[in-house]
């Protein structure tokens, strides 16, 4: 059964994937709001059903009547700077948007909130209220309200743990576009150790899963909140990975404490964030259940620290002693 489905955030990097799977996977009609359709690196001529919707998400409410035919709504679209707009953006907005919403008709809404809100057993962490970042204190709140929300029952709310992704078309995430020095640094890198560990899930990934989620919406009494990540995977072991890849052999492990930081901070007069302090006493930024493609029977894109180093574009040089 084709559906009517409204779609923000396509131009950025969890849009770009998610929006280029239902128009080369699905025969879905695709409205996808966008500010500036020059953004999109995707072909939005590809199929007929496709349509831009051009507008701001903050002017949503001009566009109640075309909601109101909406089978299904994916919001990706975000904030992430200038208090102001980040909470009217991705708190007010966001409401405003699911509320005009048909509840006669739309079956499924699919939120993207951030596994930063979520403690280890998959509740909300407190802390994330107290000290995270706007952008993270504003997720942490429109997920209360939306859980308030007569059509709460039908959303679904998708987690995403540190998310890769990024091509000659698709922007790159906060992640990804970091990798590079990894392979710069490794020969200093591979001789630290540190306790800490982590999820991670590649844009391509996330994709796979909405599209899956779009044709096989949760029934009723069943799980509607996925964090969306690999397995498990420490500091360490990530270290030794990436040098397995890289060739590059570990003679020795320095090991690098919480205290040994904070001598440093206090030492040069780092100026540090309360979020980045918490995290790193927390360090262990797991979950109890994660989802991912396999979860779903769907085969998985990117899911070693050497596939994310080989999709990135690094290679490994000439194996050395």
């Amino acid at each position: 059964m084709t559906k009517r489905i409204f779609l923000t955030g396509a131009s950025g990097c969890i849009g770009h994937y998610v929006t280029e799977a239902l128009i080369q996977e699905t025969a879905h009609e695709l409205y996808l709001l966008v500010r500036n359709p020059n953004k999109l690196g995707f072909n939005y001529c590809a199929r007929p059903g496709i349509h831009l919707v051009q507008g701001d998400l903050r002017q949503i409410e001009q566009f109640g009547d075309l909601l109101k035919t909406m089978d299904a709504a994916i919001l990706i679209a975000t904030s992430w700077g200038g208090k102001e707009e980040v909470f009217d953006v991705n708190v007010n907005k966001t409401l405003a948007l699911v509320q005009e919403l048909d509840l006669e008709r739309c079956e499924q809404v699919i939120y993207f909130s951030t596994a930063s809100i979520l403690n280890r057993d998959n509740q909300l962490l407190s802390q994330a209220a107290e000290l995270g970042t706007d952008y993270i204190r504003s997720k942490y709140l429109c997920y209360q309200e939306l859980q308030k929300l007569t059509i709460a029952p039908r959303i679904t709310t998708l987690f995403p743990t540190l998310l890769l992704g990024g091509e000659t078309q698709v922007p790159y995430s906060h992640i990804s576009s970091g990798i590079g020095q990894v392979a710069r640094w490794i020969d200093v890198i591979r001789f630290l150790q540190a306790d800490g560990s982590f999820h991670f899930i590649h844009g391509r990934d996330v994709a796979e899963i909405v599209r899956y989620l779009i044709d096989h919406p949760p029934a009723p009494g069943q799980e509607r909140q996925f964090v969306l990540g690999n397995e498990r995977i420490t500091l360490n072991q990530a270290i030794a990975e990436a040098c397995a890849y890289l060739h590059k052999r570990i003679y020795f492990r320095i090991p690098l404490t919480y205290s040994l930081a904070d001598v440093i901070i206090r030492l040069f007069q780092i100026k540090i964030a309360d979020w980045d302090r918490f995290s790193m006493e927390y360090r262990h930024f797991t979950h109890k259940v994660v989802t991912n493609p396999a979860s779903f029977g769907l085969p998985t894109y990117c899911a070693t620290i050497a596939d994310v180093l080989k999709l990135s574009g690094i290679r490994p040089r000439k194996a050395k002693r």
